[in-house]
């Protein structure tokens, strides 16, 4: 698979309203697993969710992409996407996701395989006109995402700006 086989597309999006729960972690020391245990069997205690759909998000610091260290840490969340900051369950926490210019990829495939990254920084981002901005990415896991599957479906949003 090349990034010109797969269906991408650019989305200006309004600030978003999350609740979830959030884990400090780098690429070496990946505690994803860990943060979806804890998540997946409270997410249902979500109040005012606009969908069924889980959000992967990671936040990095503004010198994550320019200076890559695989041992430099990030705050991963796992996310439900609410209308209104009300009656948050315990242990979770609210983030306002900035609005702003995204590069949204659809992906198939299992979680596991981080070939469609390589392919987004290495083939897409030099050649599209556009930079990494410096606002959370994340992925929006839908009804078709089954964790590790290799038949599921996610999409994956880069937030991106002008060159």
């Amino acid at each position: 698979m090349s990034i010109t086989e797969t269906a991408w597309r650019i989305e200006t999006i309004s600030e978003k309203k999350l609740v979830g729960k959030r884990l400090s972690m780098s690429i070496q020391n990946n505690q994803t697993p860990i943060l979806w245990r804890s998540f997946m069997p409270r997410r249902k205690e979500i109040m005012y969710r606009l969908n069924d759909d889980l959000v992967s998000m990671s936040v990095y610091d503004e010198k994550y992409f320019i200076s890559f260290d695989p041992g430099r840490e990030f705050i991963k969340w796992a996310a439900a996407e609410v209308s209104q900051f009300e009656q948050i369950p315990e242990g979770m926490e609210c983030f306002e996701l900035p609005g702003g210019l995204y590069a949204v990829f659809f992906y198939k495939g299992s979680s596991t395989n981080n070939s469609i990254f390589k392919m987004i920084f290495n083939e897409w981002l030099p050649t599209s006109g556009y930079e990494i901005d410096d606002r959370p990415h994340f992925e929006i896991l839908g009804s078709k995402y089954v964790n590790g599957d290799p038949e599921s479906e996610e999409e994956i949003w880069i937030p991106i700006k002008n060159i």
